[in-house]
C-alpha cells in the first residue's frame, strides 16, 4: 500500500510540473518562457490595415495577449527565417508558445520554437518554413546558403545589404 502511495505522490509531481520545451540562446536579456495570446497581423493591429488572413503570410504576426500587450513574434528555431509559416494558420486564434522572450531595454520580441492551441496538446516544433522550403528545394545542411533568392540578393546587394559595402580583409599574421 505504501508503494502505491509513492507510485502517486511521484506520478502527481511529474504531471504538476511543468515541461518547458525551449532552449536558451543566451541572449542578452532573454528569458524562456510560455505565452499566449491571440495570432494577429501587426499592421491590422496598430493601423486597421487588415488584409484577409494576417496577409496570408506576407506580414509580420505578433501575439496579442489578454491584458493588451502586443509582443512582435520575429525568429522561429530555423537559422534565418521568421515564425509567420508557423502563425499564419492560427490568424485569429488563442496560442500557446515557448519560446524566448527578449525584453531589451530598446525592444521586445519573441523568438517561438514551439507552439500549440491547448495547453493538453503536445507542442510542435514551429518549423514550418523549413518544411516548405525543402519540399521545394530538397535538403540542405545549411538553408540560407542554397536559397537562390539569398544568392540573388547576395549578389546584387553585398553580404551586409549595402552595394559596395564589403566585410574587411582578413588580418595578416
Amino acid at each position: 500500500m505504501k508503494s502505491l502511495f509513492n507510485f502517486a505522490v511521484v506520478m502527481a509531481a511529474l504531471t504538476a510540473s511543468p515541461v518547458r520545451a525551449a532552449d536558451a540562446w543566451g541572449i542578452e536579456h532573454e528569458k524562456v518562457v510560455e505565452l499566449t495570446g491571440r495570432v494577429v497581423d501587426i499592421a491590422c493591429t496598430l493601423k486597421g490595415d487588415c488584409p484577409p488572413n494576417c496577409g496570408d503570410g506576407k506580414r509580420q504576426l505578433g501575439l496579442l495577449a489578454a491584458d493588451g500587450k502586443l509582443r512582435a513574434v520575429v525568429k522561429g528555431p530555423v537559422d534565418f527565417a521568421g515564425p509567420v509559416r508557423d502563425l499564419v494558420a492560427f490568424c485569429g486564434r488563442s496560442v500557446q508558445v515557448d519560446g524566448l522572450l527578449v525584453e531589451n531595454p530598446a525592444i521586445h520580441i519573441v523568438q517561438i520554437q514551439n507552439i500549440r492551441e491547448k495547453a493538453e496538446q503536445p507542442w510542435a516544433r514551429a518549423l514550418a518554413f523549413e518544411i516548405d522550403w525543402q519540399a521545394k528545394n530538397g535538403k540542405a545542411e545549411e538553408w540560407y546558403r542554397e536559397d537562390k533568392v539569398v544568392k540573388e540578393v547576395i549578389g546584387a546587394d553585398g553580404v551586409y545589404g549595402v552595394k559596395g559595402l564589403a566585410p574587411p580583409p582578413p588580418e595578416k599574421k
